[in-house]
């Protein structure tokens, strides 16, 4: 498109929209219910528009990618064409002279950007499985994954050199060599993860600008297309970009649940190899951080950019990994109790909370929410559940991962084996025990709704008459505010 007929195209659909959206690669304009989006003649040496068949390769591509995160968004691709009184119009007979994107608009202020308060708890977690199942059903990628993580290095690592003298010489170099060094001390892990279907045509800018809630659900939008080694990554890296934008927000709570929730939903889809491979996290949680770090000084912003390079340098220098374990009966508050402590244990962004009603759930292959019959709770399945729950806590902590078990720990057998797996991985150990007033239980348990938990009250009093033998953890009051009760407890606990 040579710039008099982008600026054509400019002008005639910037004449019937009400506004219009610029950004490096497009122009959205936007016209009641519906955004048409026409790319740019550009080439920026990562991508290349200057041709009309580059353009729309890569609309196609992003209709393609988008669809299946967001079908009813990304719609059709219409030609604009020469209309016989000389002017311009959509799918005539005409001569081509440019593509559109038809897109459903959407209300702004519906992505998270705008709003991130929205990403509460259970939307959060909400999220995280969304992405889960988004990388489950992915192409996969076996020959891409460690060659876009170099591609990314390699980039990073040149763009903040050339930017150095204004970033600060030292810390650039000190990521540099900090991110090299990582990548090469996880290349076997690296190698491994691409060989066994973890790398996959993934998202590729996931951060909270490309995330919109409608309906209480969260919708990815706006896949990278245009080059493939930015998008055909390790699914860590892809998460990683949320859970650093999160992070670099002050929003390890929200960053926690995203966590847990992918972590829980993933393990449906992937083999068990998932837990071992968080050891790469901080890798790519610090290589998101560097590509925001560029991107900021580009766009002149250089205080943010230091900012950045801070936080990336900050996750290869993460803390060694912790176990806690919360126990107590239904309802005493203990995955409220649980989510306030995981984001102020081990590595960014905080310790993946593990859940004995959650990974029944999944042994049994049913939703989180969804009810089980009684004799999924026989002692059986019961040490079914909690043996999967210890077996992915050590894969969690051998790869240096914070953990916090989420259950009722009534057996003292079973509190036991948790001080016992600390133990045997080297990592330091925090039990909480919470307690409540029997009433204080039993209305709680009464009011569930949506929960992953089926106690209802008649467990609750069959728990109350059990004999717990001697506890030895820490206790909570669990009677008052959970962010009180869990305070005090990290306070007694020295953490």
């Amino acid at each position: 498109m040579s710039q008099t007929i982008e600026a054509e195209v400019t002008a005639w659909f910037a004449a019937r929209s009400e506004r219009t959206v610029e950004t490096a690669l497009a122009r959205v304009f936007l016209d009641g219910g519906t955004a048409w989006k026409v790319k740019r003649t550009v080439d920026l040496g990562y991508v290349d528009f200057t041709t009309q068949e580059k353009r729309l390769w890569a609309l196609e591509r992003e209709l393609e990618f988008n669809r299946k995160a967001a079908p009813d968004i990304y719609r059709r691709i219409h030609p604009i064409t020469r209309a016989s009184d000389g002017g311009l119009e959509l799918n005539g007979s005409g001569e081509t002279v440019e593509f559109a994107l038809e897109m459903r608009r959407f209300d702004d202020a519906a992505v998270l950007a705008a709003r991130p308060e929205r990403l509460d708890g259970d939307m959060a977690e909400a999220l995280g499985r969304t992405i889960a199942d988004f990388h489950a059903g992915a192409p996969v990628r076996p020959d891409r994954g460690v060659a876009s993580l170099d591609f990314t290095l390699g980039s990073n690592a040149r763009l903040l050199r050339e930017m150095s003298d204004r970033l600060g010489a030292e810390d650039v170099e000190t990521l540099v060599t900090l991110t090299t060094a990582e990548r090469e001390r996880q290349d076997a892990l690296l190698i491994e993860r691409s060989r066994t279907g973890y790398s996959r045509q993934c998202h590729g800018d996931l951060h909270l600008g490309n995330i919109l809630v409608e309906g209480d659900r969260p919708i990815l939008f706006d896949c990278i297309e245009f080059n493939d080694l930015l998008s055909d990554v390790d699914v860590l890296s892809d998460l990683g970009f949320i859970l650093m934008d999160l992070e670099f927000r002050g929003r390890r709570d929200t960053a926690v649940r995203v966590l847990s929730g992918y972590l829980d939903q993933a393990a449906r889809s992937f083999p068990e190899t998932l837990w071992g491979g968080l050891a790469i996290l901080p890798l790519m949680l610090s290589v998101r951080a560097a590509v925001r770090a560029h991107v900021s000084a580009h766009s002149g912003d250089d205080a943010l950019s230091r900012r950045y390079i801070q936080a990336g340098i900050a996750h290869l220098q993460a803390p060694p990994p912790v176990l806690a374990a919360v126990g107590g009966f239904s309802g005493s508050g203990k995955s409220s109790f649980a989510r306030q402590v995981a984001p102020r244990l081990g590595a960014s962004p905080g310790a993946v909370i593990l859940r004995t009603d959650e990974v029944r759930k999944r042994l049994a292959g049913v939703a989180p929410a969804d009810r089980l019959p009684p004799e999924a709770y026989a002692p059986e399945a019961q040490a079914r559940a909690y043996d999967a729950m210890f077996d992915d806590a050590r894969r969690l902590l051998e790869a240096g991962r914070a953990v916090v078990l989420d259950a009722t720990f009534m057996d003292p057998v079973l509190r036991d084996r948790a001080q016992a797996l600390a133990k045997a991985v080297g990592a330091p150990f925090h039990g909480a025990w919470l307690q409540a007033p029997a009433d204080v239980l039993r209305e709680r348990v009464r009011g569930r709704t949506g929960d992953a938990s089926d106690a209802d009250v008649a467990v609750l009093e069959a728990q109350l008459h059990r004999d717990l033998g001697p506890l030895g953890w820490r206790t909570a009051q669990a009677d008052q505010p959970c962010a009180i009760s869990a305070a005090e407890w990290l306070a007694a606990e020295e953490i």
